[in-house]
């Protein structure tokens, strides 16, 4: 009776852009929610300036960051810089969920569910397209994020980011975001199709008949896989990102990493990985959930 079924499952896979794009977008909403604090206290920890030999640390940690930000800012310090990924968290989750949707027609035009090599393939692809969109979007953020009283605010900072450095400025740091979008998307979906593909088998059901827990499982433990496999090329972005157009301290993503790890040691990739765990399940589990539901709605 299997084979019967799959000739609509690939007009489905074809109809699907509006849909994955729709769901997607939600699905980003749902992560910037519940992340974007994290993430904040993340891009702190990343770009403070490293101590001088006897002084204490601008933060002594994530708490402290956090202690410090409510202080001067308020609560809201904690979303300062949520406006360029609310602005383009659509597009990108669209982007990202819409290409390895592609990317599934491609390897599997009967429609056939993929392989797990396939998984990672297709989500491998979708992290090219997403890089493109990440890289100029991030910028911005988290030269917010490191500075906010230097600009303000998004437009602000494009315009002055364009008029320093032209539009190869909104670039900047486009080799670490490669190298994180696409072995992390790889690994991503990769984990998410594998283990719902495990879980559907274990509950003798199909995978679209998941119910939320298994769905959060899923995809909190994917979203941690991405983080904790890529996270010190996340902070060579950071810095090269933040870094000063007219007086560079990097060369390029390898002289950072060669010259971080020299003055900070490992510890220096490293720094901020904390709240980056702590936000990497619970908000990657809301994208996917978000995601999920609303494309079952719509299908």
């Amino acid at each position: 009776g299997g084979v019967r079924v799959r000739p609509p499952a690939v007009k489905a896979h074809q109809g699907l852009s509006v849909v994955d794009l729709v769901a997607g977008g939600f699905g980003g909403a749902c992560q910037l929610a519940v992340g974007h604090p994290f993430d904040t206290i993340k891009v702190k920890l990343q770009s403070m300036p490293a101590p001088v030999a006897g002084q204490k640390p601008l933060y002594t940690g994530p708490m402290d960051a956090v202690r410090q930000t409510i202080a001067a800012e308020g609560p809201g310090g904690l979303y300062r810089g949520v406006l360029p990924p609310l602005a383009t968290v659509v597009v990108f989750n669209a982007a990202l969920f819409e290409t390895r949707q592609r990317m599934e027609h491609l390897l599997s035009p009967d429609g056939a569910p993929l392989t797990v090599p396939q998984q990672f393939l297709s989500g491998a692809g979708a992290g090219v397209v997403a890089s493109l969109i990440a890289c100029p979007t991030e910028l911005v953020k988290c030269k917010l994020q490191a500075d906010g009283a230097a600009y303000k605010g998004t437009l602000d900072c494009m315009q002055k980011t364009l008029r320093a450095e032209g539009p190869l400025g909104l670039a900047r740091g486009m080799p670490p975001t490669l190298a994180r979008e696409v072995p992390g998307n790889a690994l991503m979906f990769g984990l998410y199709g594998a283990m719902k593909t495990s879980m559907a088998r274990h509950y003798g059901c199909e995978e679209g008949e998941l119910g939320p827990g298994p769905l959060i499982l899923a995809g909190g433990l994917a979203g941690s896989a991405f983080w904790g496999a890529i996270y010190p090329a996340d902070i060579i972005k950071s810095k090269i990102q933040v870094d000063s157009p007219t007086n560079p301290q990097f060369r390029g993503m390898v002289d950072a990493f060669v010259k971080v790890q020299r003055a900070e040691g490992i510890g220096g990739l490293y720094r901020g990985f904390a709240p980056c765990m702590a936000r990497a399940f619970p908000a990657n589990a809301a994208c996917f959930l978000g995601f999920e539901v609303v494309k079952n709605l719509l299908s």
